[in-house]
């Protein structure tokens, strides 16, 4: 697990730190469940068939003289700083990211803290242009990424906020935007402002006639961005809400052709 460094830096400063893809700091971590010693939690729950967990560590090793001893920032034998930032609550060490302790959130965060604020409604820490500027959901991060299906409250990615108030890691909605899919995979509304598309749209029906025996024809639709319920006419391209102009809308129900329900009225 570890990485050899040439130097090593003692009395109080930063030692060579010891080499894991998560974190950087100059101490292992003793598990509680198991008793190994792993550079961090992520480093043991890879390799392990068990999680550790975190709020439970009592005792670290240092990197450089191999003590063990009580989780702290400094070690106790040579002095050597674990982590530029240590917190003794979730007992994490790092290089310094800005980060702070949110207790509502159980965890720590990276900041810097005033650039941020904890919606008490969706239950975690938001930027702080998003304040009043945000659909709540009650509790949204405790729920897994829609895309990839992993963690999203304790995530180590970052979170993307969309305007439906759901979350996906920051890396999963720029992997669904690269695919051309627009909508949350949760509830179809839109992921981010559409007017230009659906600009585009108009342009592009308007230059696509639907053929004569099609140009009377309608169907029923539900927008997914407004949750309209209309009839509006059809077309290949797509169905324009009437409520909202979104193009963002599902066909409820087949083609309702405007020559049939006149015959069936005379017939009648």
């Amino acid at each position: 697990i570890r990485e050899n460094k040439e130097e090593t830096v003692t009395n109080g400063k930063m030692a060579a730190p010891v080499g894991c893809d998560h974190y950087i700091r100059s101490c292992f971590l003793k598990a509680p469940c198991c008793g190994k010693a792993y550079v961090c939690r992520l480093c043991h729950d890879a390799e392990e068939d068990h999680q550790m967990d975190r709020f439970l560590v009592k005792e670290v090793q240092c990197s450089v003289c191999n003590t063990v001893q009580q989780a702290q920032k400094t070690c106790q034998e040579c002095n050597v700083t674990f982590g530029d930032y240590y917190c003794d609550i979730c007992h994490l060490f790092d290089k310094d990211k800005k980060q702070y302790h949110c207790q509502p959130c159980g965890i720590c965060r990276i900041g810097p803290r005033e650039k941020y604020f904890h919606c008490q409604k969706c239950n975690l820490c938001l930027a702080s242009d998003l304040r009043g500027n945000h659909k709540c959901v009650e509790n949204v991060s405790r729920q897994n990424c829609p895309v990839c299906m992993e963690d999203m409250h304790t995530s180590r990615i970052g979170a993307h906020v969309l305007p439906c108030g759901h979350l996906l890691h920051k890396t999963c909605f720029d992997d669904m935007v690269q695919t051309g899919a627009y909508r949350c995979p949760l509830c179809m509304h839109s992921a981010w402002n559409m007017e230009d598309s659906w600009e585009q749209m108009d342009k592009d029906m308007a230059q696509s006639p639907m053929p004569t025996e099609y140009q009377d024809a309608t169907v029923k639709i539900i927008c997914n961005d407004c949750q309209t319920h209309c009839t509006v006419p059809f077309h290949v391209l797509g169905m324009k809400c009437s409520g909202c102009g979104s193009y963002n809308t599902a066909q409820d129900g087949g083609l309702i052709q405007i020559s049939i329900i006149i015959f069936l009225w005379r017939k009648h």
